[in-house]
């Protein structure tokens, strides 16, 4: 069965990334809107019989690449693809996974359907805000972990006495994760929800004085909690303090918050492309590429091997 990589139009750079990793050309998409904003596609390559992926991350515009996501699934259905692989980088509308009130959706689960009505066999995503999503599906799911990327990175950089640090109690695992992989003691911050937009980072439970803290969260949305929670273990003697996370959405006031913030570094992935403006505002910040990756699950997930085994040291 052939392979066959398409890209949507949220992530074309890292797309392509992928495809030349696993030394295919990207097949052809065109890709229009028509004036009232409904999107048109059409796939200029024959895909009948062949294992097809089309890599789109639901990032902002989030509607407008989920809604041409969608249509893409359900063209490539209809043009008798043999297996149809969702590659979401990025998976949006991930944080609305439960019902934590009245008379609210879970918004995750509908997504899910939709990618299943659409025609999709399979997903491939990477670092879901929570990984109990992947129930909510009744196709494979393959959620990858950013955590080798991140590592390595970590790694090369000249730390010294190192303290993991959970932005708050739910993180604690994640942060276990990288403590045991990188060696060093783990601190938590004790944050209070004061409404449905503000956190308040109270305090630290654990030591951090003159330490090199590492933060590593799952999204960057607005970061008022990790500003915040830079500011508090600077307050507490922190030598250098890194933040880094999976999917840097970085809306609303963000990227003024983080600017800042009493950060040395940032790191985030590509799973979002983030404009030139960006970076000039924040030249503390480091893209990491999770392109290989991504690629090498492709790979595997076409030749039927484990992709488990790609987290196994």
């Amino acid at each position: 069965m052939d392979l066959r990589i398409f890209a949507g139009r949220s992530n074309r750079v890292l797309a392509e990334q992928i495809a030349q990793y696993l030394g295919y050309p990207l097949g052809g998409v065109q890709l229009d809107d028509f004036p009232d904003g409904e999107i048109s596609l059409k796939l200029l390559d024959d895909i009948r019989g062949r294992d097809a992926f089309i890599i789109q991350s639901t990032c902002p515009p989030v509607n407008t690449h989920l809604m041409e996501l969608l249509i893409c699934i359900d063209c490539m259905k209809r043009a008798s693809a043999a297996r149809i692989t969702a590659v979401i980088p990025y998976f949006g509308y991930a944080r609305q996974d439960r019902k934590d009130e009245g008379r609210v959706p879970i918004t995750a689960k509908l997504v899910a359907n939709l990618l299943t009505t659409a025609g999709a066999d399979r997903v491939l995503t990477l670092d879901l805000h929570a990984a109990q999503i992947q129930g909510f599906f009744d196709i494979p799911v393959d959620n990858l972990s950013a955590e080798p990327v991140f590592s390595a990175y970590f790694a090369s950089l000249d730390t010294g006495p190192l303290t993991l640090v959970s932005p708050d109690a739910g993180n604690v695992k994640r942060a276990r994760v990288y403590a045991n992989r990188l060696g060093g003691d783990l601190a938590i911050i004790d944050k209070r929800r004061v409404s449905g937009t503000e956190t308040k980072a109270m305090a630290i439970i654990g030591d951090v004085r003159n330490k090199t803290v590492l933060m590593v969260d799952d999204i960057i949305a607005t970061a008022g909690t990790l500003a915040r929670a830079g500011e508090v273990l600077r307050a507490n003697g922190a030598k250098q303090i890194i933040a880094a996370a999976t999917h840097g959405v970085l809306c609303g006031p963000a990227v003024e918050r983080l600017a800042s913030a009493p950060f040395d570094r940032l790191a985030v992935t590509d799973t979002i492309p983030l404009p030139p403006a960006v970076r000039e505002k924040l030249p503390n910040l480091t893209v990491l590429s999770v392109s290989e990756l991504m690629g090498e699950a492709i790979r595997r997930i076409h030749r039927n091997e484990s992709v488990s085994s790609l987290f196994m040291k």
